[in-house]
């Protein structure tokens, strides 16, 4: 797994030379997000959370030991990123700085997004609440998703988001509310 981060810099970064990327704060905060991810399913939360609070410190990443991340994460300059506890991010995805992946304080048992495998997320992105990206979207610089779902394969910008390609064709359609049981 750790291999897949580091293999994930160099495809995602032609900036990245000889071992330059071990310096990455991204790939350090997902690296010590493993380690925390082990302890916080062992219950050992505050020790988890502890750890999860001295990465933010050291790279200026917030992801909660709760969160789960899949294989080949890219963090490109990181600052300002935060992943919430209940937030799911699949295989092969991109998050550029300043990126939320957050909740709404309206739900008590998942409340953060669920992301997709090869999934883009460009800079300053907010997807809030628990909401399904699908696989293959790119998220434009900016965009702001509150209690929508997105589909496999569409590219959405804008503030309130809005999608403008969906599989590979050119379209402007609203994004679909999500719908969330009551709890």
């Amino acid at each position: 797994m750790i291999l897949d981060d580091v293999r994930a810099i160099y495809r995602n970064d032609p900036a990245a030379k000889g071992l330059e990327p071990l310096l990455y704060s991204g790939l350090h905060a997902i690296l010590i997000h493993r380690f925390a991810h082990i302890l916080h399913r062992l219950k050992l939360r505050f020790i988890a959370r502890f750890i999860s609070q001295t990465a933010r410190f050291l790279t200026s990443i917030e992801i909660h030991p709760g969160a789960t991340i899949g294989r080949g994460l890219f963090i490109d300059h990181g600052m300002g990123v935060v992943i919430g506890e209940t937030t799911e991010i699949g295989d092969n995805c991109v998050l550029f700085h300043n990126v939320t992946l957050g909740g709404t304080g309206k739900h008590k048992a998942k409340r953060h997004p669920t992301i997709g495998n090869n999934t883009f997320i460009g800079t300053g992105a907010i997807i809030l609440g628990p909401v399904q990206i699908g696989d293959n979207v790119r998220i434009g610089a900016n965009a702001f998703i509150y209690m929508c779902d997105v589909p496999d394969n569409a590219t959405v910008v804008g503030t309130p988001g809005k999608i403008v390609r969906l599989n590979n064709e050119p379209c402007d359609l609203p994004l679909p509310k999500t719908i969330v049981a009551s709890e």
